[in-house]
C-alpha cells in the first residue's frame, strides 16, 4: 500500500471513528508550482520578510536545480521558467493521519494530532490536529521522490534539504494553528503568515519551525540555506517575520 493510500485510508478511519472531518487531502501529483508545465495548481511557499501574496517576490527553491538527497533549499527570485521552483504537495493530511501511519511521533501527534478517545485517551486543552504536509520538488510537473525536510531530528540551525519523502517525520511540516487565525489553518489555503513546524519537532513549547537565517537575504552568496530554529515571537505576542510563511497557488505571473 502507498503511502498516499495509507494516509487517506488512516483519515478515513479516523473520521468514522471520531465523528468529525478529519480526513486527508492526499494530493500527491495535484498541485504544482512556478513554470507552466506544472499546471495552474502552483504551490510557492514564500517567507514574510521578503514577499508578500501580491508579490511573491523570493519563494522556495532548490539550490542549482539539484535532483539529490541533501541539496539545500534556498529562496530565490520568482520567476515562471525557474524549474527548481517546482514543488507539488507528496502529501496532506492532519497530524492524526500521519501518527496514524508511522510518519510522526506518539509525543508529536499528543500536542498537534490528539483526537479524545481516538488515538489518544484523552487530550490536554491545549491539544489540537493541525493539518500537515510535505513538498515534493517537482522540476517541470515531474515529481523526484524528494521533500523539503532535515537530515536530522530538527533543532537549533538544522539546515533544511532534499530528503526522501514519506520516510520519516523529518520532510513532515505541521501548520501551526496556534500561532494563526482561521483563515490559515489549512495547508491549501495559506491566505496569511504562519508558522511551520518540522514533523521530528521535539520541543512543544518552542517548536522547531522553518526559518529563513537572520541576517541573510536571498541574493547573498552563497545562497543562505533555510534552517529549522525554536518558535521565536516579540512582546506584543507577533511571530519572528524570517519564520512565518505563506503560499500562493498557481502559475507565477
Amino acid at each position: 500500500m502507498s503511502i498516499t493510500t495509507k494516509v487517506l485510508a488512516a483519515a478515513a478511519a479516523l473520521t468514522l471513528a471520531a465523528g468529525v472531518g478529519t480526513a486527508a487531502v492526499a494530493t500527491a501529483g495535484s498541485a504544482s508550482a512556478a513554470t507552466p508545465s506544472c499546471g495552474d495548481s502552483c504551490v510557492d511557499l514564500f517567507v514574510q520578510t521578503f514577499s508578500t501574496h501580491d508579490n511573491p517576490n523570493f519563494v522556495l527553491d532548490v539550490y542549482k536545480q539539484r535532483q539529490a538527497t541533501g541539496t539545500p533549499v534556498i529562496l530565490f527570485r520568482s520567476s515562471n521558467f525557474d524549474p527548481a521552483e517546482d514543488w507539488t504537495y507528496a502529501q496532506q493530511g492532519t497530524v492524526a493521519d500521519f501518527y496514524a501511519v508511522g510518519l510522526v511521533s506518539a509525543a508529536l501527534a499528543l500536542h498537534f494530532g490528539c483526537i479524545a478517545k481516538v488515538n489518544f485517551p484523552d487530550c490536554s486543552p491545549t491539544s489540537k490536529n493541525d493539518v500537515a504536509f510535505e513538498a515534493e520538488y517537482a522540476p517541470f510537473g515531474a515529481d523526484t521522490g524528494l521533500c523539503m525536510g532535515t537530515a536530522t531530528t530538527a533543532g537549533n540551525y538544522t539546515p533544511v534539504s532534499l530528503q526522501p519523502c514519506g520516510v520519516s517525520s523529518k520532510t513532515v511540516w505541521v501548520v501551526d494553528s496556534a500561532d494563526a487565525d482561521a483563515n490559515s489553518r489549512t495547508v491549501i489555503n495559506l491566505h496569511h503568515f504562519v508558522p511551520l513546524i518540522n514533523g521530528s519537532d521535539t520541543n512543544f513549547s518552542h517548536p522547531y519551525v522553518l526559518t529563513y537565517p537572520q541576517d541573510n537575504n536571498p541574493t547573498d552568496k552563497p545562497r543562505p540555506q533555510l534552517i529549522t530554529l525554536a518558535l521565536q515571537g516579540f512582546s506584543n505576542g507577533t511571530i519572528f517575520d524570517r519564520q512565518l510563511w505563506a503560499a500562493d497557488l498557481g502559475q507565477l505571473f
